[in-house]
């Protein structure tokens, strides 16, 4: 089985939204849990919001310039059904235009 790692962007940072109401997050938590038992074991590493990113280059470093929101590691079959796992995705039910991005993490030869 192959890993996939699922990057979720966002048109602002988690730390930069308007806070829901806890009834808004507890809604919210719900649809993330939900989707986290639909994909059931093959959910290797629910993930969790990221903030802050910076870009590191041989020059130096910068605030990051991708509206990096978050991730999730998961395991799948094919490209197809990690897709398959990002279609009812509650990520994309937020406002502002959210998108997920998925990877194949490939092999490292000789490890």
């Amino acid at each position: 089985m192959t890993k996939y790692l699922f990057v979720y962007h966002a048109p602002m940072t988690p730390a930069d939204a308007t806070p829901p109401d806890p009834e808004q997050m507890q809604a919210v938590m719900q649809a993330w849990n939900d989707w986290g038992a639909k994909v059931g074991d093959r959910l290797v590493d629910f993930g969790t919001p990221l903030d802050h990113g910076v870009q590191v280059t041989p020059d130096g470093t910068s605030p990051s310039t991708r509206e990096v929101a978050g991730y999730s590691l998961i395991e799948a079959d094919s490209m197809d059904e990690a897709l398959g796992f990002a279609k009812d995705h509650p990520h994309l039910d937020m406002p502002g235009g959210c998108t997920i991005e998925i990877h194949e993490a490939l092999p490292i030869p000789g490890m």
